[in-house]
């Protein structure tokens, strides 16, 4: 699993661009258009919480938790209804921004909650935070299967029979390349033209520590133990879409956000491994993979059928 350092090194370090350019409370995680990309972005995140409070049965006084809760979007919904939250998250700058915001949200590794460390929930929502659980390196030592596997014994046993999952996750499309073929750490940055290959390669260093589930049964058989699926529908080109919204409202210009980007020029030049990350943004490798087909999306809901 990707671990606090790992994280950080992407949400922390974007984290006050990121609410200068969506909000304090921002969503960061796949809106739902559902082909209507004449919605605005709130619109879209608005409709996506809404599909998971009708999907998951969240009235009042549901008690619902939001493992890697991001900057405490769905949160901060879910508070508007009147339901009881908590929210997890590992990335420190994520978390620092959530309790600013008076959110009930806990910097802590979500692998360590039990029944008894907030008692029992009605329902469970992980959107994005499962593209972290497992790495590169306990891909190679065959461990994927496994730890899905104990990921869904956890969420299990915070469910009652009857509770809900909601899981929101990329996984490998049908263009993933072979393993084998990824030039881990040797793509030049500075080319303008990227193989599949040198395109996984990037994502690996935008996102170390992570290596994602093999397309939807990836995400779906490891949970069949304890749960059915409800719903699943893809939400590959509306990830595309979000993704170019971000960059457009990371990109707009505010002079508070431009004196930022100024005062990074002294690491910009002094790092090495902070140009790196500028030039990665820049390319954009996260938008080609799913415009590829590399990657896929999917947006599931599950009911626990047994303990």
């Amino acid at each position: 699993m990707a671990n606090q350092k790992e994280l950080d090194a992407h949400y922390t370090s974007m984290d006050k661009i990121f609410r200068m350019s969506v909000g304090e409370k921002g969503a960061y995680s796949c809106a739902r258009f559902d082909g209507d990309f004449s919605m605005t972005s709130e619109q879209a995140q608005a409709k996506k919480h809404q599909f998971i409070v009708d999907g998951c049965k969240i009235i009042k006084g549901t008690k619902v938790l939001d493992i890697g809760c991001g900057w405490g979007a769905f949160i901060d919904f879910l508070n508007k209804l009147g339901a009881i939250t908590y929210g997890v998250v590992l990335a420190q700058g994520q978390a620092d921004a959530c309790q600013k915001n008076g959110l009930n949200v806990y910097h802590m590794d979500s692998k360590q909650i039990r029944p008894d460390t907030f008692g029992k929930f009605d329902v469970v929502t992980a959107m994005g935070s499962p593209e972290h659980l497992c790495s590169v390196e306990q891909y190679k030592a065959g461990k994927q299967q496994e730890i899905y596997k104990t990921y869904f014994k956890q969420i299990s046993d915070l469910l009652p029979v009857g509770g809900r999952f909601y899981c929101q996750t990329m996984v490998f499309g049908p263009n993933m390349v072979k393993f084998e073929d990824i030039p881990f750490d040797k793509t030049d940055l500075n080319k303008k033209e990227f193989t599949n290959e040198e395109l996984m390669d990037i994502i690996c260093r935008v996102f170390p520590g992570s290596w994602l589930p093999y397309g939807k049964e990836g995400i779906i058989n490891p949970a069949l133990e304890h749960f059915k699926v409800i719903s699943v529908d893809s939400g590959r080109l509306d990830y595309i879409e979000t993704i170019k919204r971000w960059t457009k409202a990371f990109t707009k210009f505010s002079f508070n956000k431009y004196l930022l980007f100024i005062s990074f020029i002294p690491t910009y030049l002094l790092s090495r491994s902070f140009r790196e990350w500028m030039k990665r943004f820049k390319i954009q490798a996260n938008l080609l993979v799913f415009e590829r087909e590399i990657f896929e999306h999917y947006r599931i809901v599950f009911e626990k059928v047994k303990d």
